[in-house]
């Protein structure tokens, strides 16, 4: 009974569990992020040389997709190659992620030249190495617009009184599931209990009756 009980406990909170391992992760990111933002705004934030960005457009269809959460580690812009993908930050010191189409030296600089797939022509400005902020590797999908809501103030409350409310309903639930069984098996324990007292009363009452019979037997037998 207490393996079953066990098990029951474990699984009834599924629900809070799968919650928390696809939103408190989100969030902590995103918080970090938000922090390494405010304290250094001049840089983009790395987790473990790692640079986490928000596609804002679909230049780069069918590659990567507006709203994905795209994944960038910090290289030596030396190393880079035409048709690599890079995030660089443009004339506006914003960041954009487009594919290399070649690779140019003026006046003793080397400058990249790039392009969204998308995009019928080439960007307007060149890449220096220092506007390299790091080359693509990978990407997940709609992620980058569940954590661009996820950095507004109101909707980080939100995530963490829902979170909060997950807890504590999903406890409420299981509580009230794990009374519900104790109560089941306390009533079940009861009527067993009562059938066993009951069988041993006519147990008994059937030996005195035999007893009786014997005993009445016997004496006829003297007389």
């Amino acid at each position: 009974m207490k393996e079953k009980t066990k098990w029951y406990k474990s699984w009834s909170n599924w629900g809070v569990i799968i919650a928390c391992i696809i939103l408190v992760p989100v969030l902590i990111l995103n918080l970090y992020v938000m922090f390494q933002a405010k304290t250094n705004e001049d840089k983009v934030p790395s987790v473990f040389g790692y640079k986490p960005f928000i596609v804002l457009s679909g230049s780069m269809e069918t590659k990567i997709h507006k709203g994905d959460l795209i994944l960038t580690k910090i290289v030596n812009p030396e190393t880079l190659k035409v048709d690599d993908i890079i995030a660089f930050r443009d004339s506006e010191n914003t960041v954009t992620t487009h594919r290399i189409v070649d690779i140019v030296v003026e006046d003793g600089i080397t400058y990249f030249i790039t392009k969204g797939d998308q995009n019928n022509t080439q960007d307007r400005n060149l890449v220096e190495f220092d506007d390299v902020e790091g080359i693509y590797i990978a990407r997940i999908p709609s992620l980058g617009a569940i954590m661009d809501k996820l950095s507004e103030p109101g909707t980080i409350v939100v995530v963490i009184v829902g979170i909060t409310a997950i807890f504590v309903i999903g406890f409420l639930i299981s509580s009230k599931k794990q009374q519900d069984l104790e109560r089941r098996e306390l009533l079940e324990f009861r009527k067993q209990f009562v059938s066993q007292k009951e069988e041993k009363e006519v147990s008994k009452k059937t030996s005195e009756e035999k007893n009786d019979e014997d005993n009445e037997k016997k004496s006829d037998e003297d007389e």
